[in-house]
């Protein structure tokens, strides 16, 4: 593929234009926007004031499109986040009115901070890019992508995500907090972009012509192998209640493939793979109750298997382009 170098320009130029507004984080940013293009949810974790809000409203805002903001509070309702329907006066029927999941990109805002029942008001949504109310099923707009935001669960008035919830996730990514030089100029307000100034600066053809490009990534047989071995190990894992799924395999493939194409390669290297592992994975896995109890978290497991598992020797392969 000739052309991996021009797209990885592409891909930079988008995360230039969002470093804009979020500084000292170019590694979260360009993790983001992989998610983004490869049309998977994004789960940012992290304790308030580090910027989460500010990195999902920006990647909205280069991408284009339609947008909108729901802030989950513990009083929210389901109908709130999916729409209703209501008895028009006027026209003497029933109609339905959208709610702000008809958008393009929602920026869900505390995601944990409601009650479990909102919370899977947005299982449905995610997966099939549909909500159904009062036995009525209303598709949502194409491309759709849910970037939401969430305080640890330790943190009081929070809810946990039940895991079915979190496997819909394809990433979940945690800022921290910003170096010093960076916090410096921060409060300076040096360079500082508002995510709301910010102009779309990648079209939905140009989104599409970046999906086709990575869908043509080549991937050895040898990292899909790796691939399913390191998911094996998970599931045979005393320590995980519940290890890695055909889904989460998948979606390795898939944003290994997008990430490789970021980079400029036309192929995918074990690498990527262990580079990935942590926020495409890690958020997949259910600690056992004695590895909960002895402070071991899916990320620790996980970063075990890694080391213990051999990766393919690395290097460029020879091959037709798979896809």
């Amino acid at each position: 593929m000739d052309d991996a170098v021009i797209r990885a320009d592409l891909f930079d130029g988008v995360a230039a234009s969002v470093e804009t507004a979020l500084l000292g984080k170019s590694e979260v940013v360009r993790l983001a926007l992989v998610a983004m293009l490869c049309q998977g949810h994004v789960l940012l974790e992290d304790v308030p004031g580090t910027g989460k809000t500010t990195l999902a409203r920006a990647v909205a805002a280069v991408a284009g499109g339609d947008w909108r903001r729901v802030q989950f509070t513990p009083d929210l309702l389901p109908s709130d986040v999916t729409g209703v329907t209501i008895f028009n006066q006027a026209t003497r029927e029933f109609e339905f009115r959208p709610g702000p999941v008809f958008a393009n990109v929602v920026v869900a805002d505390e995601i944990n901070r409601a009650s479990p029942k909102t919370q899977s008001a947005l299982l449905e949504v995610m997966e099939e890019q549909a909500v159904t109310v009062d036995g009525e099923r209303y598709a949502v707009p194409s491309p759709f992508l849910v970037v939401a935001t969430q305080n640890p669960v330790e943190m009081s008035g929070t809810y946990r995500l039940p895991e079915a919830q979190l496997d819909r996730f394809l990433m979940r990514l945690s800022l921290g907090y910003a170096d010093p030089a960076a916090e410096i100029a921060i409060m300076r307000g040096e360079t500082l972009t508002s995510p709301d100034d910010l102009k779309p600066v990648l079209s939905a053809e140009e989104a599409e012509l970046l999906r086709g490009d990575a869908r043509r990534v080549f991937v050895h047989d040898s990292i899909y192998e790796y691939i399913l071995r390191v998911a094996h190990a998970t599931r045979d894992r005393a320590e995980l209640s519940v290890g890695l799924s055909t889904r989460s395999t998948v979606a390795m493939a898939r944003t290994a493939k997008m990430f490789a194409l970021a980079s400029g390669r036309p192929y995918v290297e074990p690498e990527d793979v262990k580079y990935l592992a942590r926020p495409v994975w890690a958020h997949r896995l259910v600690p056992s109750p004695e590895a909960s109890i002895g402070g071991r978290g899916g990320a620790d497991v996980l970063e075990e298997i890694l080391r213990d598992t051999p990766a393919p020797t690395p290097g460029r392969p020879a091959g037709p382009a798979a896809g």
